[in-house]
């Protein structure tokens, strides 16, 4: 990670590094001291809370979600999530900012892992990829299954594609580690999957290089 020295002034920085915990944290803490006093940092965050983060900020009152769709040139949603520490008019002037970009600006009044849209998106690509680690089915029938049956223009396998193999392996990783009291209330309510095929099925193509459209190739080929 280079050095933020020379971090030109800014009224807004959004923060878009890659699901990890630590990495995220490095991150905060080399550029607490950079911005201007007024500036107001973002994370674009899909999985994890800003309250997690928001101690390395060095402006927790400043510091919340703002979350962008794939594709955000024709989805155009931006969900806004502050934590229990971000002031009231931060929010409020994030919520305008999203508008004045053109943005369809969702406010989360409350921490949500997932937000609004990931919460429902979420357990429906782990009921796909549970298909196919399980050895139920493969991912074109999967994705033909829920297309041909709902309409939806793409199944869960061609999301991911376009999500990012990475991405969604961290995903998975980060919903196995829920402490292990709470897994057999999930298992039996919510998630009833298998994290670790799931997982074990992503890292086979992530190490071919089959990372999603990105690379051209994930599930699917792409030219």
């Amino acid at each position: 990670m280079g050095s933020f020295k020379n971090v030109v002034v800014a009224d807004l920085v959004i923060e878009s590094v890659a699901e990890n915990e630590a990495e995220k944290t490095a991150f905060y803490k080399q550029l607490a001291t950079c911005p201007p006093e007024k500036a107001v940092l973002v994370t674009n965050s899909s999985t994890f809370l800003p309250s997690q983060f928001a101690k390395y900020t060095g402006r927790p009152e400043k510091y919340l979600s703002l979350h962008f769709a794939n594709s955000i040139w024709k989805n155009n949603i931006a969900e806004i999530m502050p934590h229990p520490g971000t002031h009231e008019q931060y929010f409020d002037q994030v919520m305008e900012f999203a508008e004045e970009i053109r943005m369809i600006s969702l406010p989360v009044r409350k921490e949500k892992a997932g937000y609004l849209l990931n919460s429902m998106l979420v357990p429906f690509l782990f009921s796909g990829m549970d298909l196919v680690a399980n050895g139920i089915s493969d991912p074109e029938s999967v994705d033909k299954a829920w297309t041909l049956g709902t309409g939806a223009p793409r199944g869960p396998f061609q999301i991911i594609d376009i999500v990012g193999l990475n991405t969604a392996y961290n995903i998975a990783e980060q919903y196995q580690k829920v402490p292990g009291l709470v897994k057999p209330l999930l298992k039996k309510m919510m998630f009833p999957y298998n994290f670790e095929g799931i997982k074990q099925m992503l890292k086979k193509y992530i190490d071919e290089g089959k990372l999603g459209v990105s690379t051209g190739e994930g599930f699917y080929k792409y030219s």
